[in-house]
């Protein structure tokens, strides 16, 4: 696998749309809980069902990880959908792991951090799913309240919406997506996936998801 980046997220891309862990569908959008209608829908957890998917996401984690975060020390998945990421990764780069569950448990060791974590250590977080960033943040609020030092999340991919950028931003939390929708709507127009119309409707879609002013683009 490469390192460089820009071809990281292409390869991602790609390889996301083929399996339709991104599904676009800006005609018959999708409805969120929320009751917001949404031209997309993610699911990454496909990516382990697909061998060659899960070789090129994998792959593409650890680069990253030795790429942005040279000095990492271990890595914590998020739950649950980070942890068998953060696992292989793991495996790939050598690294200790552990992961982080939404909520510590209420018998035994009541742990909320599971695995090995010394206070100190350099940890980067695994989530699979970047969008308005609320629980990628929690982990690492987690983790450092446990002492870690945090250097940064290495996310499959992410919408690139204002909400999360701001949030993370504000907890002063790195976050490297091997692929991001800018990149993979070029990828879709490029192998029909989209019409150029479409993308720019599912771009207006992300920058005000609860304005439906998107649909009429289509």
């Amino acid at each position: 696998m490469t390192t460089d980046k820009n071809e990281i997220e292409k390869a991602v891309a790609k390889s996301l749309l083929r399996i339709k862990a991104v599904f676009l569908s800006p005609e018959k959008p999708f409805t969120w809980a929320s009751g917001i209608k949404s031209p997309i829908y993610c699911d990454n957890r496909l990516i382990l069902s697909d061998p060659e998917a899960r070789k090129i996401v994998e792959e593409a984690i650890a680069a990253t990880i030795a790429r942005e975060y040279p000095e990492a020390e271990s890595l914590m998945g998020t739950s649950t959908a980070g942890i068998a990421h953060a696992a292989i990764a793991a495996w790939i780069l050598d690294k200790p792991m552990g992961y982080v569950r939404g909520s510590a448990k209420d018998h035994g060791r009541n742990n909320r951090i599971e695995g090995r974590l010394e206070p100190g250590t350099k940890v980067v977080v695994v989530e699979d799913l970047i969008s308005t960033a609320g629980s990628c943040i929690d982990v690492v609020e987690a983790l450092r309240e446990a002492g870690a030092e945090v250097l940064g999340v290495v996310s499959i991919f992410t919408y690139g919406m204002k909400k999360g950028l701001d949030r993370l931003a504000a907890a002063e939390v790195k976050n490297v997506s091997l692929s991001n929708l800018d990149t993979l709507l070029e990828v879709a127009v490029e192998e029909g996936y989209v019409s150029p119309t479409s993308k720019d409707a599912i771009r207006t879609f992300r920058d005000n998801p609860s304005d439906e002013s998107w649909i009429k683009l289509i």
